[in-house]
């Protein structure tokens, strides 16, 4: 067995999977924890001493389930978070000398192309499609079919660097969301618009949150990517738009890291599907950890 952690912006992710020899995934084991590392220090590109400590905390955890099930193949890969932070170092070292654990720190671009690499596990690109990516301190846009990617890039707009730069009002108003929508548009251009699909396939993360928040139930997938209704899409991110944090905190579909920062993915995912005049949606089980986790195959 294989472990992978993914050390994203807001949370570590943890999965231990056996690989078949045809390079089948069989995930044995999964978790995720809040962590919240770029929380307090991102636009000043570092580590809060705070979070220095809960990812250690969390890491820990990790590291040790990890040894409970018998596996020490674990590899450790760190995103936007940590390759911006000019203390890294700090992390990184303690990482190393207090759990034996080496944080392998790579570029946005590498994120996009193993993000590929585990959408494709999920689906057959039968005509090109934009996968999306959306992270906390980055959020990753891949062009791809079967044959591989056309093109792709990885753009600071994170919904932790968004939460950290504006005051918005709760609920958010019409201002806000105008706000926004231009922080967007001056962040990634004509980028979106260059791109010759109307195809979105969301990658994990907060698209499995908003399968749930559509059906009211888990998201399983069987290793499979869903094609979920245009329409039922637009109206449940026009909900969570609307909605207060007082209604997310009741709600039951959405996991504590991403009560607050709900509404800023689904406006983001609502400009990007008007970007590209998108037809069709796509949501995969699979992204970063499912692609890396392959190694070398």
């Amino acid at each position: 067995m294989k472990a992978l952690i993914d050390l994203g912006t807001n949370t570590f992710n943890l999965m231990i999977a056996d690989i078949t020899s045809d390079g089948q995934i069989r995930i044995q084991h999964s978790e995720k924890e809040g962590v919240a590392l770029g929380m307090g220090g991102i636009h000043e590109k570092r580590i809060a001493p705070d979070a220095i400590e809960r990812a250690v905390s969390c890491l820990g955890r990790f590291v040790a389930t990890c040894h409970s099930k018998g596996v020490t193949d674990i590899r450790a890969i760190g995103t936007s978070a940590i390759r911006d932070a000019e203390n890294r170092s700090e992390l990184i070292n303690r990482v190393r000398e207090e759990l034996g654990l080496h944080i392998e720190v790579i570029s946005g671009l590498v994120e996009a192309q193993l993000i590929y690499r585990g959408v494709h596990q999920t689906m057959d690109f039968e005509e090109a499609g934009v996968i999306m990516d959306i992270g906390g301190g980055s959020t990753e846009f891949i062009l791809a079919d079967e044959g591989g990617v056309i093109d792709m890039d990885s753009f600071n707009i994170g919904v932790s660097r968004i939460y950290q730069l504006f005051q918005f009002s709760d609920p958010m108003s019409s201002e806000d969301i105008l706000t926004l929508e231009n922080y967007l548009e001056s962040a990634c251009g004509s980028f979106l618009r260059s791109l010759n699909s109307q195809i979105l396939i969301g990658a994990s993360g907060s698209f499995e949150t908003f399968f749930e928040l559509m059906h009211e139930r888990p998201f399983t997938s069987e290793g499979r990517a869903h094609e979920v209704q245009y329409d039922h899409f637009i109206e449940m991110l026009t909900r969570i738009i609307a909605s207060s944090q007082a209604e997310r905190d009741e709600n039951p579909h959405i996991i504590s890291i991403r009560k607050r920062m709900a509404p800023l993915a689904a406006i983001k995912t609502r400009w990007v599907l008007r970007q590209l005049h998108a037809k069709r949606i796509f949501i995969s089980p699979y992204s970063l950890k499912e692609g890396a986790i392959l190694g070398d195959r």
